[in-house]
């Protein structure tokens, strides 16, 4: 009786024990079985990336001149068309000016009979008179000082008895007249000096005067006639046929220097103050058109109408292909990080505190790692605290992703391009 209840304990440890064995074996499946998520990822590389501003913009030519003709008259020639080539000072049209050319001959005749009475009145015997005058009154001069020295010299050796009185006499006599000579000579010079004779000379000299400005004035009104340009470029407006007389004010032709063209743009203050002139830019035009320039001017002051900034971009246009009037897009280069730490933009998560996290995949799991992002170029963003490059992070099917999470990364079909220097995703065929 003893022995058969001690195989029944016996017994029933041993169902006991093989229930608890498979309990925990089932546990055991269970943990290695859980949730595993498919996702897609990347590497974290390292490279350069720049901090592009983006922007609309119209294109102006890079010098431009509307002429209007000063003097109004019927065209009577044009020597261009619309998109004629012209150098600077080429002669564009002639306007009628048979009245200003007649007015010109007729000044021009006036100003040469001025001259002609100007060079008489200064070439008369007067002019040779006064030069008569002046060596009088130098030589006048001369002898007086001369007698002065003597008349000095004989009268401290008469004072001293070294001297006849007659001697000291004729030396006195010849001092009284090179001072009498000395005294006409300078009143003879004085009469020629007087103001007679010199608004007779003045007043030769003020028609002189007048007659050449009423010529150079002749002159320049008929060489208004004559359209000239004052810049090379190409003509691109000439609204006006010959014989019609253009309104005042009104432009006769419109140059265009288009050899290079101006961007201009309004951009957001807080983009403006990134830029500064001589910085990279590029023109998208319609057309696949691509063209490299750089900011030449960043405007000091806001536009009161939209609270923006103006910026210019010049880019050359040999081949003409940039048209002003045209709408573009601008691409200006802010800044370049050479060496930094980029991921796609896909994989940057916002945390419930307002940061920036990605999912980093390490033994199998997504864990959950805060970072600071920084400059952002497209489809691709610098992290500039969180991560040192080379990480495999996760660029699809993070959203809502438990922390430490078992992940398996998709494989990427081979037919997906990639972009040059961008981060490669993980999988990918080669």
């Amino acid at each position: 009786m003893p022995s058969r209840r001690n195989t029944s304990t016996v017994s029933l440890l041993l169902i006991v024990g093989v229930a608890l064995l498979l309990l925990s074996s089932c546990s055991k499946k269970e943990e290695e079985v859980g949730p595993e998520v498919t996702v897609q990822a990347a590497k974290a590389a390292k490279q350069s990336i720049r901090q592009v501003i983006r922007s609309e913009a119209v294109l102006y030519p890079k010098n431009q001149a509307a002429i209007t003709p000063k003097v109004v008259a019927p065209v009577k020639q044009f020597y261009v068309n619309r998109g004629s080539r012209v150098q600077a000072g080429q002669l564009l049209a002639v306007l009628e000016n048979r009245d200003l050319a007649a007015a010109e001959t007729e000044t021009k005749g006036s100003f040469h009979q001025a001259e002609a009475t100007y060079q008489i009145e200064t070439t008369s015997a007067l002019p040779e008179e006064w030069q008569k005058a002046e060596y009088d009154l130098k030589a006048g001069k001369e002898n007086y000082d001369a007698q002065q020295k003597i008349y000095d010299s004989r009268k401290k050796l008469y004072d001293e008895g070294a001297l006849p009185r007659k001697d000291y006499d004729q030396s006195l006599v010849a001092l009284t007249q090179a001072k009498s000579q000395y005294e006409i000579a300078s009143m003879h010079m004085a009469a020629l000096q007087s103001a007679g004779k010199q608004q007779q000379l003045k007043s030769a000299e003020g028609q002189l005067t007048s007659a050449k400005g009423k010529y150079e004035g002749a002159a320049a009104q008929l060489a208004y006639s004559e359209i000239r340009s004052p810049i090379a470029g190409v003509v691109t407006d000439r609204p006006t046929y010959p014989g019609e007389t253009p309104p005042p004010g009104t432009p006769l032709l419109t140059v265009m220097d288009t050899s290079s063209v101006i961007a201009k743009a309004h951009i957001p203050q807080d983009q403006a103050v990134l830029l500064k002139p001589g910085d990279a830019a590029t023109l998208k035009a319609p057309g696949d058109i691509e063209v490299a320039g750089k900011v030449t001017l960043v405007s000091p002051a806001l536009d009161p109408n939209s609270t923006t900034v103006e910026v210019w971009v010049e880019a050359p246009n040999t081949d003409g292909r940039l048209r002003p009037g045209a709408s573009v897009t601008l691409e200006m280069v802010a800044r370049t990080v050479n060496d930094a730490v980029v991921v796609p933009t896909s994989a940057v998560l916002k945390t419930p505190e307002g940061g920036s996290a990605v999912m980093v995949i390490q033994d199998g799991k997504a864990v959950q790692t805060e970072v600071e992002t920084g400059i952002r170029d497209g489809d691709q963003v610098q992290i500039s605290k969180g991560l040192n490059g080379g990480e495999t992070v996760i660029v699809g099917g993070s959203y809502g992703l438990p922390d430490k999470t078992k992940v398996k990364v998709a494989e990427t079909p081979s037919a997906e391009t990639e972009k040059p220097g961008a981060a490669k995703p993980v999988g990918s065929k080669d």
